[in-house]
């Protein structure tokens, strides 16, 4: 039995790696792993958990065909280790933080994925990116009105998509996703 890729998409600022840390005992309690992503953001930047790792040195792995996916997005390289089709093949299931802009290429390697989007009231993401301090006022604009063009787009090309709202209290985001893959079977 072949294993199933949850696919974990949502603007900057929506909580995404606040959300994988809450859930992570209850994920890996039922079987489910949580990929440690690369990227090539310094390793003191304030963010997920990731391996950091320099514009050279992603190079250098992407050559070696370390990555299982790989993209470009806001200046900065990821990339999903290809341990994950190891899992996949052994029957677990495999969440991932992801990229909206690369959804399209993720459905082609792994058709029978699971996306999920983590979407944010404007006002509260407004909020959570001021307080991060990355970005100007008008970068932040900016962003919101990418990111609601993106999101209709993307429930229009994907009417199977799972949609959490995390505006409110992270444990009840937690629980519904949760509820999801236990409900589902996703992470059996």
């Amino acid at each position: 039995m072949t294993g199933r890729l949850i696919y974990l998409i949502g603007p900057s600022g929506s909580g995404k790696d606040s959300l994988l840390d809450a859930a992570r005992d209850d994920l890996a309690a039922n079987g489910c792993r949580i990929v440690r992503r690369v990227i090539t953001r310094s390793a003191e930047a304030v963010g997920e958990a990731a391996q950091a790792v320099t514009v050279e040195q992603f190079s250098a792995m992407q050559a070696r065909g370390e990555f299982a996916m790989s993209w470009q997005a806001n200046g900065l390289h990821y990339g999903i280790p290809k341990e994950i089709d190891d899992w996949l093949a052994q029957g677990l299931d495999v969440l991932v933080n992801g990229s909206r802009g690369y959804l399209p290429q993720a459905l082609q390697r792994y058709p029978h994925l699971l996306a999920v989007l983590l979407k944010v009231d404007d006002a509260v993401l407004r909020q959570r990116l001021l307080a991060r301090g990355r970005e100007t006022q008008d970068e932040i604009e900016a962003r919101l009105a990418r990111n609601g063009r993106f999101t209709v787009e993307l429930l229009a090309e994907h009417p199977g998509l799972l949609v959490l709202d995390n505006s409110g209290d992270l444990q009840q985001t937690v629980a519904r996703l949760l509820h999801h893959v236990t409900h589902a079977r996703l992470c059996a």
